[in-house]
């Protein structure tokens, strides 16, 4: 079984959810399992909350969109989430602005929660790579 990931990210405009989407299709197309929120959770805001929550349970590992000039609060919430439960987090962020502290990328505690702070869609795939290699071991062992 390989990784599955979970895509947090902020979904609230049409360039957002198309960046979601093609970020995902990309993903599934190198073979990975990928629940992505815009798609896979509907319903009531109870029924999405809960869809999220039982999604970043099953990732093995999270990737956080942390684009802007400030994260989203729904994205912040799900990386606080995936880091208690002791998830492996990527976090995404091509934006080259840095934010307001110290001349920082991200805000100290999702930079502190993600293993890596990728720059790029390939470095994001090329380190989904590594690891997927790392868990097949991890798996056998």
């Amino acid at each position: 079984m390989g990784l599955h990931l979970y895509v947090a990210a902020p979904l609230f405009s049409a360039a957002e959810r198309e960046f979601n989407s093609r970020l995902c299709a990309e993903l599934e197309r190198r073979g990975y399992s990928v629940t992505l929120p815009q798609r896979d959770c509907s319903g009531d805001r109870e029924g999405i909350f809960r869809c999220c929550l039982s999604g970043i349970r099953r990732a093995s590992v999270v990737i956080a969109v942390l684009e802007g000039a400030g994260c989203d609060d729904g994205t912040a919430f799900e990386v606080g989430y995936a880091f208690a439960l002791g998830k492996r987090i990527l976090g995404l962020r091509t934006d080259f602005r840095n934010v307001g502290e110290y001349g920082a990328r991200v805000n100290l505690m999702l930079e502190k929660a993600c293993e890596k702070l990728l720059a790029s869609e390939e470095e994001l795939f090329a380190t989904l790579e590594k690891m997927e290699g790392n868990y097949g071991e991890e798996a056998e062992n």
